[in-house]
Parts: C-alpha cells; sequence; structure tokens
C-alpha cells in the first residue's frame, strides 16, 4: 500500500485597505486578522505602498497606487490587534513658476 503525503499548498491573498486623504495625509487601514507584527513587510515609495507577510497557511500581498506624491519619510505604521493603520503625508507640490525668458 502506497501513502502519498498531501502537500499543503500556501493560499494567497490580497488584504481588505481602506483609503482616504485630505490636504495633508492618506489614512489607511489594512485588515490582517490573526497576523503577527514580525510576518508584515510594509513598504511605501513617493507613489505606492505594498504590504506582504504570511499568516500559517495564508500568504498575503497588497501593492496599492496613491493619486498624490507621498513624504514617504515622515510615513508612520502601527499595528493593533490585526489592523495595520497608517499615516503618509503628501509632499508638497512645488507651484508653477514663471520663468523668465533672455
Amino acid at each position: 500500500m502506497s501513502t502519498t503525503k498531501k502537500r499543503k499548498e500556501k493560499t494567497t491573498m490580497t488584504p481588505n485597505a481602506f483609503m482616504d486623504h485630505d490636504k495633508k495625509f492618506y489614512y489607511i487601514e489594512v485588515e490582517l486578522p490573526g497576523v503577527k507584527k514580525e510576518n508584515i513587510e510594509l513598504s511605501v515609495s513617493d507613489q505606492s505602498f505594498c504590504i506582504r507577510g504570511q499568516r500559517e497557511d495564508i500568504e498575503f500581498l497588497g501593492c496599492y497606487v496613491l493619486a498624490h506624491l507621498a513624504d514617504t519619510d515622515a510615513t508612520r505604521a502601527k499595528f493593533v490587534n490585526g489592523m495595520l493603520s497608517m499615516e503618509i503625508p503628501l509632499k508638497k507640490v512645488q507651484k508653477e513658476k514663471k520663468v523668465a525668458i533672455e
């Protein structure tokens, strides 16, 4: 009699993310129930953010585009009870400047 072990495959999911913004910040909440903080990887660029990680047999990956340029140096994130909360400041955009032609 032959026994074959069933290999557990990990399921990949995209976490639910809720985004809002005002003139100064993006406010983002991402649901990550049952995930430990040390199993989350978060990266932010000036036009997107990505969340990657795992929980038991589930891997998750979500990359989200930001409509306005973000100040990545001042981004704040906190993780409490399965909810990742982020504040991403918007970059101050230089106003258009008229240039004299010589």
